[in-house]
């Protein structure tokens, strides 16, 4: 079975308004790494990083002048993930972001049922301990 395990960085947290300014993923088949990724930064088209994002992710505007924008990194999203199962933590938040960059070009949502939330399955087998990609 392959998966693709991913994270997104993005400009703040409104996925109408922000957006995806880098994509980290990898590669698994039956659950081994296959040594397989995919990382790129990406040019917000005109959006500035909020300060409050800048200080989580340390992603500066200075960055991305240069990087390409998400509908020229589009396909080799595609081609990489293929028709892979998608697992991200808090996988809502990455996912409505993908979603409202593909609506800006014209291609289709994900299928949720292809979404795997690593952070949901973190709350049912540990409802009272702490549940963040550190712990």
């Amino acid at each position: 079975m392959r998966e693709i395990i991913f994270d997104t960085e993005t400009t703040g947290l409104d996925n109408k308004a922000d957006r995806i300014i880098e994509i980290g993923a990898v590669e698994l088949d039956n659950r081994f790494i296959t040594g397989r990724s995919f990382h790129v930064f990406i040019n917000p088209d005109g959006r500035e990083v909020h300060p409050e994002a800048l200080a989580v992710h340390g992603i500066s505007n200075e960055m991305l002048i240069d990087k390409p924008r998400f509908a020229e990194i589009v396909d080799d999203w595609f081609a990489f993930v293929g028709d892979a199962r998608l697992i991200a933590h808090n996988a809502g938040f990455d996912a409505g972001f993908f979603n409202e960059e593909f609506a800006r070009i014209g291609f289709p949502a994900l299928d949720p049922a292809r979404i795997v939330d690593s952070l949901a399955l973190a709350r049912r087998r540990h409802p009272m301990g702490p549940n963040s990609l550190d712990a």
